[in-house]
């Protein structure tokens, strides 16, 4: 798409003076993230997941939440970045994709963010045409940037593979296992 405003998530951009856009912020590596708030079902502190055998090195495994079985991703080992054991501040951000539910494993959950959509700029053309159609924009706080992430095409399950191989081939920080994986024949 050549405006990045019809995007799914995309909020309105310069039109829209005054207006504000929610989203719930993350971090994950010292980074700040934000899904929009409005495919958000809750956030949890999990005490129980359980492994599945072959499925995708982000999936770490599958819970229960009140009834329904739903799939526990991990952020991090989907942005290519090293595991880190779960503290106290580690959070799993329940979201709606699509018809599914999912949840997302991150280090921690900031707040809801207000972002005036004058605030928000969206990403570069040159990152989604390198594939990275997760990333809706960029919002301007204070003296930092948050990701604004599209929840539907980061975990759309059709997709995953290639959000992670596009990770691995942009963060400096691979994780040991992804290097081990590079040298090997």
């Amino acid at each position: 798409m050549s405006d990045n405003r019809e995007r799914s998530n995309a909020p309105a951009h310069h039109s829209d003076r005054g207006a504000t856009s929610q989203f719930v912020g993350f971090q994950i590596a010292g980074q700040d993230y934000a899904f929009p708030i409005g495919q958000i079902q809750e956030v949890l502190i999990l005490d129980r997941v359980t492994q599945v055998p072959q499925v995708v090195d982000c999936c770490d495994g599958v819970s229960n939440l009140r009834g329904s079985i739903i799939p526990i991703i991990n952020l991090r080992t989907l942005f290519g970045l090293e595991p880190a054991p779960a503290d106290a501040e580690t959070r799993t951000i329940v979201v709606n994709v699509g018809e599914r539910t999912m949840g997302c494993t991150v280090d921690s959950v900031s707040q809801v963010i207000r972002v005036p959509n004058e605030n928000i700029q969206p990403a570069p053309e040159a990152l989604i045409a390198e594939g990275a159609d997760y990333l809706v924009g960029f919002a301007k706080l204070e003296s930092k940037f948050v990701s604004l992430l599209d929840v539907d095409k980061l975990l759309d399950p059709a997709h995953l593979d290639r959000v992670r191989q596009l990770a691995l081939e942009t963060e400096p920080h691979q994780s040991p296992k992804a290097r081990q994986q590079e040298r090997i024949p």
